[in-house]
């Protein structure tokens, strides 16, 4: 398993860690911006009046309203990338982050409204007299491209399982245990039956499912959000001038205590901002193409309010109370993860000017650090290790502080550890102590900074598990229908009964190769996706002209 992780690793540096991608994703995004003469601006209040019915027509096929698809595809988007990935990537990245992700969606709106436009457009029906639509249809039956549409199939249904599926319910089930102290197997139990009960139905119970749970969820996040803001409202303009004054400075202040470089803050933005808002990764349109609607311009148009609504309002929501609150520059009491944990030959500080900038080179990856991983054996006597100050550890990205070793969840450890390259080598000890945090652990601290107080850090574990769980919701739609494009209908119940099972098991398994699978097959979407939204250019420009003449101009006149 470590051996084919760590080829996925690999792989995924050829990919989606490639200084490249970031500038593809983003290039396309303004190609289509100024070449369609920026639609997110000119056609966003139009969007708003096509999602409320205003233009809908009688004899229009489809599955689902313009708002049921828009909060399928919505509740898709919106999950553990709006409460975690927005922490994590302001704890890699600082506050420049933020404006990263904002870029990100800005153009994502455009590269939204082609995708879906042209996957809406090619959409079929299927057996079961239900629609079915996504980039492959497109990539098949315009750009006669039939191996890349099976390649960005396959990636969508790995991609099911390892964005939509596994994560969330990891996440959830962490979250009900660490603050309900619920077993992950009841939890996994539980929403496991819900799930299939669910998906089941078909798109039609999806889209009723989700539809209700895409304003609950988003009304109670808001509210908790701005207790948080408002509480904190003297630190909000700061925060802004943070966001811009890091993103134009590369300020090494930003992520954490110790730092981040521009590249560093531009990469984790932009990277987020795509796991939040998914715009060009070709999973929305795969929602958009069941909706009932006419013109194929309309429901492109619909689809240009999901980075909004994700990505600058959510997001936005989010990273402001993380900033406001000041909780991800200060150290907290956690269970130190192995994935975050490093042991480092030499004693330094985070508060020594010094320390901090060797420490700073160590984290960013600069090649004349001279810090080096610790390879040896520690005693550890009642709990706490005799490092005679010759090693320093490290947990997410600062020192950590009251170190201690633990054994059976309580127990003070006595004897030795062995560190192998930085790494513990002791599977059954757990480290303790205080360090920085991030993730959703981040965004919940911060939640309990505001006229809550500590009740509202509850609000993060009840919509992480709506967020998380509209999320698998969605995904299993995704997989269905590129299942369906794959082998016909067939194939869809099979795949729905392997969802649920993964499901289950994920709430209390190790998902890192999951994720890393996952990671890879992200980009194996959003690179053919792309590559045929440019090669199908001229037709999406004559095809918005077209709407606008045909229905447009109706519109202008009222």
């Amino acid at each position: 398993m470590e051996a084919l992780n760590n080829f996925l690793l690999w792989i995924d540096g050829f990919l989606g860690s490639a200084a490249y991608f970031p500038f593809i994703l983003l290039g396309v995004g303004l190609f289509f911006t100024l070449y369609l003469g920026f639609p997110q601006v000119r056609y966003f209040r139009h969007a708003w009046r096509v999602l409320a019915g205003k233009f809908d027509r009688k004899d229009s096929q489809g599955d689902t309203s313009h708002f049921q698809a828009l909060s399928t595809a919505l509740s898709g988007t919106v999950g553990t990338g709006n409460i975690g990935g927005v922490a994590l990537a302001i704890f890699l990245g600082g506050p420049a982050a933020i404006f990263w992700m904002w870029m990100t969606a800005f153009l994502g709106m455009t590269t939204k409204f082609v995708e879906v436009t042209l996957s809406h457009k090619y959409r079929v029906k299927t057996e079961d007299g239900t629609m079915a639509g996504g980039p492959m249809y497109y990539m098949d039956r315009r750009l006669n491209m039939k191996w890349l549409a099976v390649i960005f199939a396959i990636a969508t249904i790995v991609s099911s399982f390892g964005t939509g599926n596994m994560p969330q319910i990891n996440n959830i089930a962490q979250s009900m245990e660490q603050t309900f102290e619920i077993d992950p197997v009841w939890t996994g139990a539980i929403l496991s039956i819900l799930l299939a009960m669910v998906i089941i139905g078909g798109i039609k119970r999806i889209a009723a499912v989700t539809s209700k749970i895409v304003p609950i969820m988003g009304i109670l996040y808001v509210i908790g959000s701005l207790s948080v803001i408002f509480f904190n409202i003297d630190n909000i303009g700061e925060s802004f001038v943070s966001i811009f004054r890091d993103a134009f400075t590369g300020s090494a202040a930003a992520g954490g205590f110790l730092g981040a470089s521009f590249a560093y803050a531009f990469n984790r933005g932009v990277n987020r901002g795509l796991f939040s808002n998914e715009a060009g990764q070709g999973s929305a349109p795969i929602a958009h193409a069941s909706a009932k609607a006419k013109d194929p311009v309309a429901e492109g148009l619909v689809s240009i309010l999901e980075p909004f609504l994700d990505t600058i309002l959510i997001c936005t929501l989010t990273g402001l109370v993380i900033l406001s609150s000041g909780v991800w520059t200060e150290k907290h009491e956690n269970n130190f993860a192995r994935s975050d944990l490093d042991f480092i030959v030499g004693q330094y500080n985070d508060v020594d000017t010094d320390d901090r900038e060797e420490l700073y080179k160590y984290l960013n990856g600069f090649s004349d650090t001279e810090i080096e991983r610790y390879s040896g054996k520690l005693e550890v006597v009642d709990g706490e290790a005799q490092t005679g100050g010759e090693i320093t550890i490290l947990h997410a990205r600062s020192v950590a502080e009251d170190v201690r070793f633990i054994i059976a969840g309580e127990d003070a450890y006595n004897g030795t550890v062995e560190i192998k390259n930085g790494n513990l080598i002791k599977e059954d000890i757990e480290v303790v102590g205080k360090s920085l945090v991030h993730s959703a652990a981040l965004t919940s601290l911060a939640f309990a900074n505001g006229y809550f107080g500590d009740y509202g850090q509850y609000i993060i574990p009840l919509t992480l598990l709506m967020f998380a769980f509209s999320t698998a919701i969605a995904w299993s739609y995704y997989g269905d229908r590129a299942v369906v494009y794959l082998v016909g209908q067939k194939g869809v119940m099979p795949y729905r009964i392997l969802y649920v099972a993964g499901f289950f098991w994920a709430s209390f398994a190790d998902t890192t190769l999951v994720w890393t699978a996952s990671a890879v097959a992200i980009v194996l979407m959003t690179l053919p996706n792309l590559l045929g939204m440019l090669l199908l250019h001229k037709e999406m420009k004559s095809t918005v002209k077209s709407y606008w003449k045909d229905f447009g101009d109706a519109d202008k006149k009222k």
